[in-house]
Order: C-alpha cells, then sequence, then structure tokens
C-alpha cells in the first residue's frame, strides 16, 4: 500500500526549498513511503533500486532528487538526466511531472517515442533540455542519427518499469544505449517485480546499490475489493453491462486481450449509452493521446484497454477495474488492478473468468495468496440484458467490418482513425463522404 511516511516532510527528506513548494502547489503534503525512503539515499549521491507497485510514488522519487542535483551542478546542465520507459504514455507523463516539479526553476524537457516524427524531437534536443524521457527505441534512433545529441555528460539514468525495458522488444536497444552513456554516472532502476534480468542489469551497471522494498514481491494494495464471477463465456458481455450499470457514474477500466477486442467491446458500449472509449497498441499515437485525454478529462468515463495501457498511466481516480480477459501472465494482473486503490485510495477489481480461463485465474490467486469472493449478482437478473446486448454487440460488428472493408478497398492501412474519430468522439463535425451510406 502506498502509505505516507507519518511525520516526515519533503523539507525533512533535504529537499531544496524551491522543490518543497513546488511539492506543496502540487497538494503533496507529506511523503509517500518509496519517496521517503528513496530520496534521502538518492541525495547522498547512491544508486538506487526501487520495487515499488504502480501507483507508489515512484515518479517523485527519482524526479525530486534529480532536480536537486540539477539546481547544486554547475553549468553545462543540458541532457543531465535520461528516463526510459516501456511505453510512450508512460514517458509523456513522467516529463509531465518533472516539469510540474520544476516549473519553478525552468527545468526544460524533451520526451522522444515512437509513433511521432523525428524531426520536431531533433528540433527539442537542438533546444539542449536538461531532462530526456523516451523509450528506448526512439532514444537510440536520435542517438544514432541526430546530430549534437551526445549523452557524454549524462549525470543520471533512471530504468523505469525495469522489468518491462527489459523483454525481447527492448532489450537489444538498453544493450546500445547503456553502452553509449558514462559509466561514472548515478543510476536509479524502478520495477514492479525483481526478475533474473532485473538482477543481472543490477550487477553489471549499478554501482553499490541501495534496495528499498515499498511491497511484497507480488501484492496488491489492502484498499483494493478484489472479487471474481465463473460464468459461460458467452455471457461475459451482459455481466461487463450489468457491472457498469450498478457502478453507473464511476470512472473504470476494462482490461481486455486483444486490440479488436477493446474496439468492438468500446462501441457496443457506446450503443447501449455509455461513455467509453478505447486505447491499444494499434492506434497512432495522437488517437492514444487522445483517447487517454477523453478518459482523463470526464468526457469519457469508461476506458477500454490492453495491457499497453495497465502499466504506468497516471489516471488518479479510477473506481473500477475490470478484468472482461483474464490474463495469460499472472503478474500483468497486478499491473492491471494497480490502476485503482492508488496512493492509499480505496478501488474494486472484477475479474470475470469464463470456462476456458480458470487455469489462468487460479495461477493469480496463488500469486497474491489470496482466496477471491465472488462477486454478488443474480444470474436471471444479469440476462434480462441479454437481448439489448446481443443487438448492440450484433451493430457494433457490422459497423467495424464495414469500415474496414472500406478502408481497404481504398487502399488505406489505418483503419482504427475513422472509427475512433466518427464513432467515439474524438473528432467532432460529420465524417468524411466517402464513410457515409450510398
Amino acid at each position: 500500500m502506498a502509505e505516507d511516511a507519518e511525520g516526515v516532510t519533503f523539507k525533512d527528506l533535504g529537499l531544496a526549498d524551491q522543490l518543497v513548494d513546488a511539492c506543496e502547489k502540487l497538494g503533496w503534503t507529506t511523503p509517500l513511503k518509496i519517496q521517503a525512503e528513496a530520496i534521502p539515499l538518492a541525495l547522498e549521491g547512491k544508486d538506487v533500486i526501487g520495487l515499488a507497485q504502480t501507483g507508489s510514488g515512484k515518479t517523485g522519487a527519482f524526479a525530486l532528487p534529480i532536480l536537486h542535483a540539477l539546481l547544486e551542478a554547475p553549468r553545462p546542465k543540458h541532457f543531465f538526466s535520461l528516463v526510459l520507459s516501456p511505453t510512450r504514455e508512460l514517458a509523456i507523463q513522467i516529463s509531465e511531472q518533472f516539469e510540474a516539479l520544476g516549473a519553478e526553476i525552468g527545468v526544460k524537457c524533451a520526451v522522444l517515442v515512437g509513433g511521432i516524427d523525428m524531426v520536431p524531437q531533433a528540433v527539442k534536443i537542438g533546444k539542449q533540455p536538461h531532462i530526456i524521457v523516451g523509450t528506448p527505441g526512439r532514444v537510440l534512433d536520435h542517438l544514432k542519427n541526430t546530430k549534437g545529441f551526445i549523452l557524454n555528460g549524462l549525470k543520471y539514468l533512471v530504468l523505469d518499469e525495469a522489468d518491462r525495458l527489459l523483454n525481447e522488444d527492448f532489450e537489444q536497444s538498453l544493450h546500445e544505449i547503456l553502452e553509449a552513456i558514462p559509466r561514472q554516472r548515478r543510476t536509479f532502476l524502478f520495477s514492479s517485480t525483481m526478475t533474473k534480468k532485473v538482477e543481472k542489469l543490477q550487477r553489471v551497471h549499478l554501482r553499490n546499490p541501495v534496495k528499498i522494498e515499498a511491497a511484497s514481491k507480488y501484492s496488491t494494495v489492502d484498499t483494493l475489493k478484489q472479487q471474481f464471477r465463473f460464468l459461460p463465456a458467452k455471457h461475459k458481455d451482459c455481466y461487463v453491462v450489468y457491472i457498469l450499470n450498478e457502478m453507473a457514474g464511476s470512472t473504470s477500466m476494462v482490461f481486455t486481450r486483444t486490440c479488436d477486442s477493446t474496439q468492438l467491446l468500446a462501441l457496443t458500449l457506446r450503443n447501449l449509452g455509455f461513455k467509453a472509449i478505447p486505447i491499444n497498441g494499434h492506434m497512432s499515437q495522437s488517437k492514444r493521446l487522445g483517447a487517454l485525454n477523453k478518459f482523463k478529462s470526464g468526457d469519457c468515463n469508461i476506458l477500454l484497454c490492453t495491457d499497453v495501457a495497465s502499466r504506468g498511466l497516471d489516471i488518479p481516480t479510477v473506481d473500477m477495474v475490470i478484468n472482461y480477459d483474464i490474463p495469460t501472465n499472472s503478474k500483468d494482473y497486478i499491473h492491471r488492478v494497480g490502476r485503482t486503490a492508488r496512493a492509499g485510495g480505496s478501488g474494486i477489481a472484477i475479474s470475470l473468468v469464463n470456462q476456458y480461463e480458470l487455469e489462468w485465474y487460479l495461477q493469480i490467486e496463488k500469486l497474491i495468496k489470496k482466496k477471491l469472493p465472488e462477486y454478488p449478482a443474480q444470474e436471471e437478473e444479469v440476462l434480462l440484458l441479454e437481448e439489448r446486448v446481443s443487438e448492440a454487440k450484433r451493430l457494433s460488428a457490422m459497423k467495424l467490418k464495414e469500415n474496414g472493408g472500406k478502408r481497404r478497398r481504398n487502399g488505406e492501412g489505418d483503419i482504427e482513425g475513422e472509427y475512433i474519430e466518427k464513432y467515439l468522439g474524438l473528432k467532432d463535425g460529420k465524417s468524411s463522404k466517402k464513410f457515409r451510406r450510398k
């Protein structure tokens, strides 16, 4: 649980007055446990490994000591710190946190992520920002191709969500980046889990690190109410609609296994009158950020996502997580339900388990060492929704098929763009003529 550090203030941790003031302006009155433990060690110049759940306040735990060091550092201060993140959205949010905390001291950040044109990013690099935040692949692209982007003066490296940075997608890029930066630096490594690869990275690239564990190895917070419902696969849509009706007005994240499922379920829910929007890896970066902003602003209160969205997204007010599909990797369950009950708040997580997913669900219970109670619902009452839900899903599937077919006939690859814009409210105004019925 992301507990406050009782009786401790940010000033007590040794931070500069400007940063203490910045914390107060953001409403951070008391440091969270991971911050209270990590910040003094970081200010002493130690390498830090932080094992912390999503929502524990770890971004502040590494951003504040870096900004403190930046204040005290002699010039030049450009390319002072590099923060690597596994997802584009998380990188953007980390940058926003740095800019908010460093607003009074004029901190400049550049975000280097895929899915966005490299040229504007290169222009930002040319302005010599203090903090670089990015995904490994795009940071490496700029190191190889952008003139003047050399990190031989780098003072701080942060690996956030390190267990994910070390998967097959990022491992080679990360290795090349580590070869291109100075060995004499401070390194902060934050991870939800301590995998063998994280341990190996620690041995090779960190110097006498201090390990902080803000949570047990695999755990969910105490303020999270977790339930499951065992049901036939064919009734899953009815249960989602029933639960969302019961929790009307709440903010919810619904996790599915595939990108296609997020789109179909989002459109089905829209047809039933819910304010739902999807986010998944097939969407362009601008659409993903657009969807995320719609959710964060409250225009839509239901976010349909794949696991690409389950790590690191800073959405502080999610009331409920629904696992529409049970994750095949039990650790993903921890990260999914970590979206709610953040920073000491309460929340609910409901897992819908069909006959094919029971084994995966039992693995989750084994991992978290808890036997979860069943979600209480009268099946007869739930199935009263069946006709309406089936019709809404049929119409949604037809619409998606129709749009996909038209895109293919026109030789266009991005079949989600028009769907997102027209049907899920990311673009005002009328749809283009070629998508209207003739």
